[in-house]
């Protein structure tokens, strides 16, 4: 619960100040007095201190009524004075000390202690084991360096205290600035969830920051999460997250071939994607999408590119045209009018090279000529100091571009040291510079491939609700069997390959009058079929249909067999996978044996609309193959769009689905039919 005493305190007291700035109790009070913190500033010392411009006492018991504590006093002594700091009206409290949750049993007891004790006193906590808070009325962290208060910076909320300086260190060095940063160690009480949520109520359009970083180590309530993100986004804002901690629970085994495929981070991309955040796989990425953020917005994938450094351009080029940014060729009777005006050996057709002679007048004629090219969207300048002359008159053309160009610029200017100080100069003018060329190529798809929020913005599909609610109720917890399966998914709409189980020969006989040959046979049991050689198709003959069902019986672990008309077509697969409180991960992709040797899957959260199922097929890099390549006919991805909205209906109706597998759907030109279904119920 974030409340008034956390964010505009009147009064402070730092639990264990002392006059050592190389301690964390004397390094926050000094960055609250040099800060120049307005209210009545507190310090608890046993031994007694001298600290100008805070009132230090030597015990709790001692200090007036107060708003905020921070605590830098070993985590067994933190209880007792939050006792006592309650007495005396404190109602938040930021704890920097260790050896709570992280430490083991004994500290996660005293932290759940520390917890309840703060609830019941209707305070926030943020903490334990965190770096702490700055905003615009105190800084209350031990670390440095603090960044100048902005009220257009970004918000950073960071799981660990070290990454965050880690993050501000290195983006104060491109110019990006900063506002609120909170740091939330444990998160015990108050996490990433609630500060959002506190965030989205409390925006107010042109006074609340734009921008929000994450660095996240978990999410507890994920839909929380969803809401307020998407909320925010909603709002006008952009959030940019890393998640990490994902490795394990990625490799973790699953009997299915969803369950296999979803991983911790595919769980997180999709909540990502469905909120409209963008994710970032480090700190370099982050900070490269919040300087993006901070510039004009991109509205198309055309890019030019301006250097005088031809191999920056390559590498530039790569990594733009890997997540499908255009690098368009530039070839007119403007681009050659231009060309006479640069230095003999330049280059216009894009990239645009005018060499390390190339000078300011050069470069505005450049920027003006791509302000004017239809086909060009925004522009990138690598641009650093050949040692050869000066760059502040070529950063100063490059400033004033930026300033009045329609067009997005994006400044890549590499000469940290030749041009240290023109750079600082450009900088201090509000500019912001990307170091790296590969790092903002990688970046700027990102942000402009992240799609809008989807959160309540699905419909379900229209199904057989209550026949699926009967199935469901009355199935015991285990994989349905096949005739089980494949009636849940003709109650989902799910169009099915007619076919028969088959226990005895009887039913085999009856089996084959209601199908035509050639028809194919699956064993009952196994649950990998292709593992065991227990498929068999293009089956023509009684003969050949009696002779593969006695076969596979001695298959071990056969329970019978499925009969199944032949359906031919490409072949796909759509699963779903319950993720805990997350919900469902939907997975849709090329299948058959494509689904584990290929793992060319797109994936997102249940529930699903139209526009984000129809995002998912399209991102497939089989996806050429269902549109049709090479007079091969393609299939058709309307019914293939549907069926994914129904499984994600149907998974978010039936929640005790747990896994859930059609591998594959044959699918025409004309047609989608589910050849072979499996559905694991889960309702413990």
């Amino acid at each position: 619960m974030i409340n008034k005493q956390l964010i505009s305190p009147e009064s402070i007291a730092v639990i264990g100040a002392s006059e050592d700035t190389s301690k964390p109790g004397g390094k926050v009070i000094a960055n609250l007095i040099e800060a120049g913190y307005k209210g009545n500033l507190f310090g608890v010392n046993q031994k007694g201190a001298s600290i100008k411009g805070a009132q230090i006492v030597r015990s709790v018991a001692e200090l007036p009524a107060i708003d905020l504590a921070i605590l830098s006093i070993p985590a067994e002594s933190c209880l007792l004075a939050v006792e006592e700091l309650i007495e005396k009206g404190a109602r938040a409290f930021i704890i920097f000390s260790a050896g709570f949750g992280e430490a083991g049993e004994k500290g996660k007891a005293l932290e759940k202690k520390l917890v309840e004790l703060i609830e019941q006193a209707n305070a926030c906590l943020i903490g334990p084991n965190c770096v702490g808070v700055i905003n615009q009325n105190y800084k209350g962290v031990f670390t440095s360096p603090i960044p100048e208060y902005h009220t257009d910076g970004c918000e950073l909320i960071s799981s660990s205290g070290a990454t965050a300086v880690f993050i501000m260190e290195a983006a104060l060095s491109t110019g990006l600035k900063f506002s609120n940063v909170y740091s939330i160690g444990n998160a015990s009480q108050t996490g990433v969830e609630e500060l959002l949520e506190y965030l989205d109520k409390n925006y107010i359009e042109g006074k609340s920051p734009k921008v929000k970083l994450l660095y996240l180590e978990s999410i507890r309530n994920p839909f929380k999460f969803l809401k307020h993100a998407s909320s925010l986004i909603q709002k006008g804002c952009k959030i940019a997250a890393i998640k990490s901690g994902h490795s394990e629970a990625g490799s973790r085994a699953a009997s299915s071939h969803t369950g296999a495929l979803a991983s911790s981070d595919t769980v997180i991309r999709a909540l990502f994607r469905k909120a409209g955040i963008v994710y970032c796989s480090g700190r370099a990425e982050l900070i490269s999408v919040a300087c993006i953020f901070q510039t004009k917005e991109l509205k198309g994938r055309n890019i030019a590119i301006v250097t005088h450094a031809g191999g920056s351009a390559v590498m530039l080029t790569d990594a733009l045209s890997a997540q499908g940014l255009l690098v368009p060729e530039i070839n007119n009777e403007e681009a050659k009018q231009l060309l006479t005006k640069l230095n003999p050996g330049s280059t216009i057709s894009n990239p645009i090279d005018f060499l390390a002679t190339g000078n300011a007048e050069q470069l505005g004629l450049i920027l003006d000529f791509c302000e004017q090219q239809n086909n060009i969207d925004a522009i990138i300048v690598v641009f650093g100091s050949p040692g050869l002359f000066n760059v502040k008159q070529v950063y100063q053309v490059l400033n004033n571009k930026m300033q009045s160009c329609i067009k997005p610029i994006y400044p890549v200017l590499p000469s940290l040291v030749n041009a240290k100080d023109e750079i600082s100069l450009f900088l201090s003018n509000g500019n912001i510079n990307f170091p790296d060329e590969v790092v903002l190529g990688t970046a700027l798809p990102y942000v402009y491939n992240c799609p809008a929020p989807q959160y309540e913005l699905s419909k379900l599909a229209i199904m057989e609700d209550a026949k699926i609610r009967a199935i469901i109720n009355q199935a015991s917890d285990g994989y349905l069997a096949p005739e089980t399966a494949r009636e849940l998914a003709l109650a989902a709409g799910i169009d099915m390959a007619a076919e028969a189980v088959c226990t005895n020969l009887e039913e085999l006989l009856i089996a084959k009058e209601k199908m035509a040959f050639p028809l194919a046979m699956k064993v009952i049991g196994p649950i990998h079929k292709t593992e065991v050689n227990g498929v068999s198709l293009h089956i023509n003959s009684w003969e050949k249909l009696v002779a593969e069902y006695m076969r596979m019986l001695k298959i071990e672990d056969a329970k019978g067999v499925v009969v199944q008309e032949m359906v031919e077509g490409e072949e796909l697969f759509i699963g779903a996978s319950r993720e805990g409180d997350f919900g469902h991960l939907i997975l849709c992709g090329l299948g058959g044996i494509h689904v584990e040797v290929l793992k060319d899957i797109s994936f997102g959260l249940a529930p699903l609309n139209k526009e984000e199922a129809t995002a998912m097929v399209n991102g497939l890099k089989g996806y050429p193959i269902l549109a049709g390549y090479r007079n091969r006919p393609g299939v058709n991805i309307e019914k293939y769009v549907d069926a994914i909205v129904r499984i994600s209906s149907l998974v978010n109706l039936a929640p005790e689905i747990s896994e859930l597998d059609i591998n594959p759907f044959k699918a025409t030109p004309q047609s989608m039919k589910a050849v072979d279904v499996r559905i694991k119920i889960t309702k413990k």
